[in-house]
């Protein structure tokens, strides 16, 4: 089979390498598509711990394929079930594990971080994945482009879960891009009143507003001044930092309402995490400020339900897709900000 790995910063190689074998627990799947995330791009760009020339890795974790053969010890599935593959697994045995919260255990591992991932035609699905609910069997109606794209819509949730949007909140989004996109797409849902967004790129402004009737922009360059005529001087109930960048971080305080909710969705790079907090509008005001990392089995099966029942329709996050022999060229096309999610696909 061929597959894209990394063997280190700037170092990705599309090589033949054999089909995984699989043991009497485990699960091999053929890959349908994998969709290009953030993370992805950083880990081409910068390098990846345990990740060199000895020790490569296969990327990908939003990922949609096929069972093309199950170990004799598993059940529940057969061949030719087409599958999501939620990627993070737990321990199994810590606290966050026994919560159904497999990513943030402190054993965690995923397929296409420190596990062979989904930009190969066939992957190995261990034991504990399976365990662990995160073979997710999807409908013949949803496109395989589409189901890659539930993992980073499950993380959306899990922010979003975080910070619970109530009926009729005004919700301010930072950052047009596929993130930016989800979580309006996903505050509608919840309820949300008004959803503002802001990005300095106004080309992606208009996507995201075609795809969310009845968004709001704002000027990024003036962004407080227009929260607070939009608002009556309130400010927002939710802002949501879709991008990882400091000074948005920063700023957010002075843009919010009394029992306002702040979401950091992004992380800043390693070394440059420490932000200026407006300590007395936490406290006057009283701010909550929350993370969220990842996402777990249930929040994509929860994805999965919502765009089987028709109230998520995520086909117009996909810009643009590539064959697996094109990977330089989906990298480039994705690092360069053109279009949302850029996906790559695989024969049948």
């Amino acid at each position: 089979m061929w597959a894209a790995k990394l063997y280190g910063k700037k170092d990705i190689r599309i090589v033949e390498c054999g089909v995984p074998q699989i043991s009497a627990d485990e699960i091999l799947v053929k890959t349908s598509a994998a969709a290009i995330c953030g993370s992805d791009l950083r880990m081409i760009e910068n390098g990846y711990r345990g990740i060199d020339e000895t020790h490569p890795l296969i990327l990908g974790h939003e990922i949609c394929g096929v069972v093309a053969e199950i170990g004799k010890n598993v059940t529940g599935y057969q061949t030719g079930d087409r599958v999501v593959v939620a990627p993070n697994m737990g321990c199994g045995h810590c606290k966050n594990c026994q919560d159904g919260d497999y990513h943030l255990c402190q054993e965690y591992q995923a397929l296409g971080i420190n596990m062979d991932g989904g930009f190969s035609q066939y992957i190995r699905i261990p034991d504990k994945a399976i365990r662990q609910g995160n073979v997710i069997r999807i409908d013949d109606s949803v496109s395989s482009e589409e189901a890659a794209v539930f993992e980073p819509a499950a993380c959306v949730l899990n922010g979003q879960e975080q910070i619970e949007i109530r009926q009729g909140e005004d919700v301010l989004i930072i950052g047009a891009g596929p993130i930016g996109v989800l979580h309006a797409l996903l505050a509608r849902l919840q309820g949300a009143g008004r959803i503002f967004l802001s990005d300095l790129s106004e080309d992606r402004v208009r996507k995201c507003m075609e795809l969310v009737p009845n968004i709001v922009p704002l000027d990024a360059g003036n962004l407080e001044k227009e929260v607070m005529d939009q608002t009556g001087g309130k400010g927002v109930d939710i802002c949501i930092t879709a991008c990882a960048v400091k000074g948005v971080q920063e700023a957010s305080f002075g843009l919010m309402n009394m029992k306002g909710r702040i979401l950091f969705f992004g992380g800043l790079p390693a070394g440059k995490d420490l932000i200026q907090m407006h300590s007395n509008l936490l406290h006057y005001k009283e701010l909550k400020v929350c993370g969220s990392t990842r996402c777990n089995a249930q929040q994509c099966r929860k994805i999965a339900s919502l765009v089987r029942e028709g109230k998520l329709e995520l086909k117009g996050l996909i810009s643009q897709k590539f064959e697996l022999r094109d990977f330089e060229e989906a990298v480039h096309y994705a690092a360069g900000g053109q279009g949302l999610k850029t996906v790559i696909v695989f024969e049948d």
